[in-house]
């Protein structure tokens, strides 16, 4: 090597074209994923964020009536699921965080560098489950993103969040 040149250490890189707003928000969570989180959780009652072709559970609410503007922890429930439209988790974060009563089982991506993560998912989840392997929205490609399951109001816990890695596959019975 040339002791005369000095290599250029500056790395250029490229991010890819991001679409923000643009991407399908409304991919019901894969069947077999509820299934492993009815194995461990017990029954779901509610789906938090849903449409009548994709709810989760025998009751639900949908776009029209507007998730974040009912009181969760007025429902006559005490377990709901809740699949955000990932494009806008920050106030998903922030009323899970505040529901007091109502155990919200929360499939987000694992984004732990986020503000959102550290505002109102560290210290106020009580249990977090980073899942492998990643989950099919579309039943054909693996989310290209890690995701994490973030319980809150977990009657068992109560120690501050605890973290995980879950193999949720393994909670599927044949």
């Amino acid at each position: 090597m040339n002791p005369n040149i000095k290599p250029d250490l500056r790395i250029v890189r490229t991010m890819p074209a991001q679409k923000p707003g643009k991407s399908k928000q409304d991919y019901g969570t894969p069947r077999a994923f509820m299934r492993a989180l009815e194995h461990r959780f017990g029954a779901i009652e509610m789906d938090l964020a849903a449409t009548d072709e994709n709810a989760k559970a025998p009751l639900w609410i949908t776009p029209e009536t507007d998730s974040l503007r009912a009181l969760w922890d007025k429902f006559d429930v005490r377990r709901a699921f809740l699949n955000p439209p990932f494009g806008t988790i920050a106030p998903w974060a922030r009323k899970c965080a505040e529901a007091e009563r109502l155990e919200i089982l929360f499939l987000i991506p694992a984004s732990v560098g986020s503000n959102w993560w550290a505002q109102h998912v560290h210290g106020a989840a009580d249990l977090v489950l980073f899942l492998r392997p990643r989950l099919s929205f579309d039943g054909k490609n693996p989310y290209p993103k890690d995701c994490a399951l973030c319980v809150y109001n977990r009657p068992t816990e109560n120690i501050g969040t605890r973290y995980e890695c879950w193999d949720w596959t393994k909670e599927i019975k044949p």
